[in-house]
């Protein structure tokens, strides 16, 4: 049998080890480590689950890589039209990593109410369209089909129904003006579906539509389009994937990855990381400390046993193996309790929605939060390993005790 470990075991299951002086510091260590736990999981949990989401919303309005034409500036409206008639499409099997392809074109437009109106962008969008980014963000109604003959079927977001009064089922005139000599066009489009996204820069203005209209408005071809949408399956490998496609697409295009596109908003959300890693170092040191204090006091308090072990011929490190020891059950006991109350919040969270956020700041309704085995058992490993460490440097003291003065010890 291990004799540290059977030591440290015997002291744990004392009785008098759970009333001693001691008690009330190795609570609050257990304690220390357990709130330690428990800050960090919820700063990682919403922290990715913030980025995932926001990330999300971005991608679904515009995919992960665009694709347009370099003559293109940097409008939301289509200008120079491009041939779906392209080696990559509508498989994009030459780079791996590519999920889906799809085709759009974007026109500037103003709906016309008895009162009101309105400056909005008309998505076009074909059968090829991935609908489920949308599908998440539906809150009424259904998604257009645009599979079968060209139709008025439009879908808005939540944002311009509250703000025009409009109810799935409602029909509206959008005017979609040439320029100022000419009188706009008008289609009377029908709402069959109401989607709320949470990012107000992008709801309040987006409308998906039928890509025919946008095409016969345009006065362009049965196989042109405004640009490309790509999705990928990884988003880590945004950058290496995006490199490849601009390889892949011919010197006339140009492919921008989402990040480049929204820029300011992946900046942002880049922050969080840092964040996370400050509050991450800030509990593991907390938590540290405290643990050292309490191994200290553990010491103090069994200086006499220390002087026993000694005297019959114990090393040095042998005895701070058993306070080692000792050290490894409190930590453990603060993982656990941090782990079941950390994972019970987030738990809670996801699935009660319990606390709330301003959309308008931070593009959610509700804190998200990313559950995931790999970073829990990392994080654990990465505190225990760390806080084990930390407490190497103040067991030497061990070593300075003397025997006899240990005995002697009161």
């Amino acid at each position: 049998m291990n004799f540290e470990l059977f030591i440290a075991k015997r002291i744990i299951g004392n009785k008098t080890y759970k009333s001693s002086v001691s008690a009330p510091i190795i609570k609050i260590g257990i304690a220390a480590i357990a709130i330690g736990i428990i800050v960090m999981l919820i700063a990682i949990a919403t922290g990715l689950g913030l980025q995932q989401k926001i990330r999300d919303k971005v991608v679904a309005f515009n995919g992960h890589i665009e694709i347009t034409n370099f003559d293109t500036n940097a409008s939301d409206e289509s200008q120079v039209p491009i041939s779906i008639k392209q080696d990559f499409y509508p498989e994009f099997n030459n780079v791996e990593g590519v999920k889906h392809i799809q085709g759009v074109a974007t026109k500037f437009a103003v709906i016309r109410t008895e009162t009101e109106f309105e400056g909005i962008v008309v998505k076009g969008v074909g059968a090829d369209y991935n609908w489920d980014y949308f599908e998440e963000f539906l809150v009424d109604g259904r998604v257009p089909d645009f599979s079968g003959k060209r139709n008025e079927e439009i879908l808005i977001s939540n944002y311009l129904a509250n703000r025009l009064g409009f109810n799935v089922g409602d029909k509206f005139q959008t005017l979609f003006p040439d320029n100022l000599n000419k009188i706009p066009r008008i289609i009377n489009y029908e709402i069959v579906g109401i989607y709320n996204s949470g990012f107000q820069e992008l709801d309040e203005k987006f409308c998906i539509a039928d890509l025919r209209h946008i095409q016969r408005l345009n006065k362009w071809d049965a196989d042109q389009i405004g640009s490309f949408e790509v999705f990928i399956s990884d988003f880590s490998d945004l950058d290496e994937v995006s490199s490849q496609v601009y390889q892949e697409t011919g010197s006339f295009f140009n492919a921008t990855p989402i990040t480049r596109k929204f820029y300011t908003v992946f900046e942002w959300i880049k922050i969080f990381d840092s964040n996370t890693n400050i509050i991450i170092a800030i509990m593991i040191i907390v938590a540290g400390i405290n643990m050292i204090t309490t191994l200290l006091v553990l010491i103090l308090e069994r200086t006499n046993m220390i002087g026993v072990l000694k005297a019959l011929g114990s090393s040095d490190w042998t005895i701070r193996k058993v306070f080692l020891y000792n050290a490894s059950y409190l930590i453990g006991l603060g993982l656990l309790w941090g782990n079941l109350i950390g994972l019970g919040l987030l738990f809670a969270q996801k699935y009660f929605k319990l606390f709330p956020l301003n959309p308008d700041t931070y593009y959610v309704s509700e804190a998200p939060v990313y559950i995931s085995w790999d970073y829990i058992l990392f994080l654990n490993i990465g505190t225990f390993i760390a806080c084990l460490l930390m407490l190497l440097i103040p067991s030497i003291i061990i070593s300075k005790i003397s025997p006899v003065k240990a005995i002697r010890f009161d």
